[in-house]
């Protein structure tokens, strides 16, 4: 349903350095510059870093993004941490959202909390 998704960002270069690592695991990569905006997916361009407009306070935003496989969730949490992401949750699975959900949960430059899923068993 979603076609794409613009998230403000303080430093769109170290936002950038950021997804570049916590994306790759996922195959996401940078897709397109358009002036100062930076667009990624694994084709077309999904996710946008965009300078934000003003000095006031951030609101956090969660963005999940799906995994092929829990192998891919993990190296999304190694990737993301090895670039300063604080960890919030360890790749595990969360049996309350449902069985087979497993996911890791870091936090960005800008504090948003990003996800990477796989919903499949194993």
């Amino acid at each position: 349903m979603i076609d794409h998704i613009a998230v403000q960002v303080r430093d769109v270069a170290a936002s950038a350095l950021f997804y570049d690592a916590a994306l790759a695991p996922l195959g996401g990569r940078r897709t397109k510059t358009y002036g100062e905006n930076i667009g990624y997916g694994t084709s077309g361009h999904t996710l946008w870093l965009v300078p934000a407009d003003d000095d006031g306070p951030a609101r956090e935003l969660h963005l999940a993004f799906a995994a092929a496989d829990r192998a891919a969730v993990d190296a999304f949490h190694a990737a993301a941490v090895a670039a300063g992401a604080e960890s919030l949750h360890a790749p595990r699975l969360w049996p309350e959202y449902h069985a087979s959900y497993y996911g890791a949960f870091v936090r960005d430059p800008d504090g948003n909390n990003v996800e990477a899923v796989c919903h499949a068993g194993t």
